[in-house]
């Protein structure tokens, strides 16, 4: 009799709670359970969760360019650990040094910030398919999610398709925009539990963008 597969272990590691969330989103419409969905706001907080016993199969990070430890080195620390590990990249510089270093990497895929949902979406999909091509005992873990029971009436076409999500956001980085009587501007745009919401340059915190209203250009 074979023994069940593991379960697949993704972990998400970004400083916004946003981003964090709505890629948590993406991997649960999947059908994964949300224990094997774990997130970080930083490396640090990551590898705290590795001292723990974590071993991420799929590490998706923001390259963290500024800090003590960029998501490369993560990555490095987690494949010390989890050797088959594989890394995704998020970053606001995608130039052809970061590519470089990304390919050298061998991140799965370095995605430019801010992006929209649905850039998420398609190429989280395109790595999940890669990855379970490449690596056929990752492929049997995935086939025992995808072969979970349906919920009752939910057609089977549909048994891995991902939420609906919001329509490419309306507002943009460096747009000027209204905030409490005063003038401001968008410095991230991101989902939250399907919600727009926005950071303003030198604010913390993220504002629903209903709250905001644009400024005439």
């Amino acid at each position: 009799m074979s023994q069940d597969p593991a379960p697949l272990q993704f972990l998400v590691v970004d400083a916004l709670e946003g981003v964090r969330k709505f890629a948590r989103q993406l991997i649960e419409a999947y059908g994964f359970a949300p224990a094997q969905v774990h997130d970080s706001a930083s490396p640090e907080a990551a590898l705290e969760r590795l001292q723990a016993g974590l071993r991420p199969d799929f590490l998706i990070s923001d390259w963290f360019a500024k800090g003590p430890m960029s998501g490369i080195a993560l990555h490095r620390e987690i494949c010390r650990q989890q050797p088959g590990c594989r890394l995704a990249l998020l970053s606001f510089d995608t130039g052809p040094e970061r590519q470089a270093e990304a390919q050298a990497a061998g991140a799965r895929f370095l995605l430019h910030k801010p992006f929209t949902p649905e850039q998420l979406k398609q190429t989280l999909r395109q790595s999940l398919q890669a990855l379970a091509q490449e690596r056929p005992d990752l492929a049997r873990r995935l086939n025992a999610v995808m072969a979970a029971p349906r919920a009752p009436g939910r057609p089977a076409e549909q048994r891995i398709a991902l939420p609906a999500l919001p329509a490419v956001p309306p507002l943009r980085p460096g747009d000027r925009v209204e905030y409490g009587g005063r003038s401001e501007t968008v410095q991230h745009v991101v989902i939250r539990h399907g919600e727009l919401v926005v950071q303003l340059q030198n604010k913390n915190g993220l504002i629903p963008a209903e709250q905001l209203r644009r400024k005439p250009a």
